[in-house]
């Protein structure tokens, strides 16, 4: 059956975090039976309860009369003045609802059907289209390009650039590397970043910007995790606040990390009003728009005091827990290695003894049932590390460092 399958698939490989649990649940028994039942490390998904007012408003949103019809692609007016209004009190950025605002069944899923509006598929190399990525990065991007037949080039985040490159270096390596520079169509960034947890300063998404203005590619920015900081100093930014972002610029928001909503599948794309309009074109063929009594909930959990006040609380939270693990971590004997300022991952180096972050991982699950992410699932630039994702409770990150401790996983042992 194989063959008949479109070229672009033959060669996907099946989300990381989905062949890691497959992979946990078979050994799960043998690790139950040696006193080592699974952490999971490897996730990034908070598992806490939503907002208890976006609860509430769900359930009282399903018993309303029209719930259960269609909604539409776009979005119910109600949610997408919303979003509208949360981009101006988060980010004091002004958007038109009707005309510069869409809704999504999660961001990954938006981020996805973007990139298939951007590519002409090609199976010759010479001729793909190319979409510039973070590398490391978020695992499903590059995946997402291939079976749209187009080319993934990696924008290094390395500590030597401190994580924000010279774009125009980067491009000048393209064309040395012999891609056609007219086949570029969009840079897309993630700030803050997934699997690094680094952020971006104004200056560094000023000088993006005009990047993509000057070799006219779109710029597509993937802002997931921005409500997740631990310093108000240091709070994320939009693309979009910077002046003339619009007229190159799309922007990705989803209410699965902020609020513990991961499995309600809800986000918005926004920013420039043609390219936003045009992905309307193409999501209008492929679904019918979110669960309205979803909608009603997160349009009121945006802009609410009770809303603000759970992200406040959640990032807290995270805070304590990344204190745990990075202090587990130096008892073990890591030293230095970047502590973010946001997002609820850590990103680490593997043990000088192991030759590469798979074998490290596998060794650390096997051993140990504590279940982390292998650095070179995120890209080229991710080898060498793993990230840790501190979504588990505190009791289950103390449990992890002394199962380290006991089963020798000391980082000069």
């Amino acid at each position: 059956m194989k063959e008949i399958f479109n070229d672009y698939i033959q060669n996907l490989e099946t989300y990381i975090m989905f062949r890691i649990k497959e992979e946990v649940s078979r050994i799960t028994p043998e690790l139950i039976a040696k006193n080592r039942a699974p952490i999971s490390l490897s996730m990034g998904a908070p598992t806490q309860m939503p907002p208890k007012y976006a609860l509430d408003a769900l359930k009282e949103a399903i018993d309303k009369k029209g719930m259960h019809t269609y909604s539409s692609p776009k979005g119910e007016k109600s949610f997408r003045e919303a979003c509208a209004l949360r981009m101006k009190n988060r980010f004091g950025v002004t958007l038109d609802p009707d005309k510069e605002i869409f809704s999504l069944i999660g961001s990954k899923e938006g981020i996805a059907n973007f990139i298939r509006l951007l590519i002409n598929p090609s199976t010759k190399k010479e001729e793909k289209d190319i979409i510039m990525l973070p590398d490391p990065g978020y695992a499903s991007y590059k995946e997402m390009i291939k079976v749209s037949g187009g080319l993934g080039y990696s924008v290094p985040l390395t500590p030597e650039n401190n994580f924000m490159p010279d774009m125009e270096k980067v491009f000048e390596k393209l064309i040395k590397d012999g891609y056609n520079p007219k086949k570029v169509k969009a840079l897309l960034i993630n700030y803050p970043n997934n699997p690094l947890g680094a952020t971006a300063t104004r200056e560094y998404f000023e000088h993006i910007v005009k990047f993509c203005k000057k070799h006219n590619i779109l710029l597509v920015s993937d802002a997931a995790y921005a409500d997740l900081y631990f310093k108000p100093e240091l709070k994320p930014m939009s693309i979009l606040e910077i002046e003339g972002a619009k007229d190159i610029a799309v922007e990705f928001h989803s209410l699965s990390k902020p609020y513990a909503m991961t499995g309600w599948r809800a986000g918005w794309i926004c920013g420039n009003a043609e390219a936003v309009q045009i992905f309307g074109k193409l999501k209008s063929t492929l679904d019918s728009g979110m669960f309205k009594a979803i909608q009603i909930a997160c349009a009121k959990i945006l802009n609410s005091k009770e809303g603000d006040e759970y992200i406040i609380e959640a990032n807290k939270e995270y805070k304590r827990k990344q204190q745990i693990f990075v202090e587990g971590l130096k008892e073990l004997g890591w030293g230095e290695f970047n502590v973010p300022d946001s997002t609820f991952y850590l990103w680490i180096p593997i043990p000088p003894r192991y030759k590469t972050s798979v074998e490290f991982t596998h060794d650390l699950m096997h051993k140990s049932g504590v279940v982390a992410a292998p650095g070179s699932a995120f890209g080229e630039y991710g080898e060498g590390f793993c990230r840790i994702s501190i979504v588990c409770s505190e009791d289950q990150l103390r449990e992890a460092i002394e199962r380290m401790k006991t089963d020798g996983f000391y980082f000069n042992l």
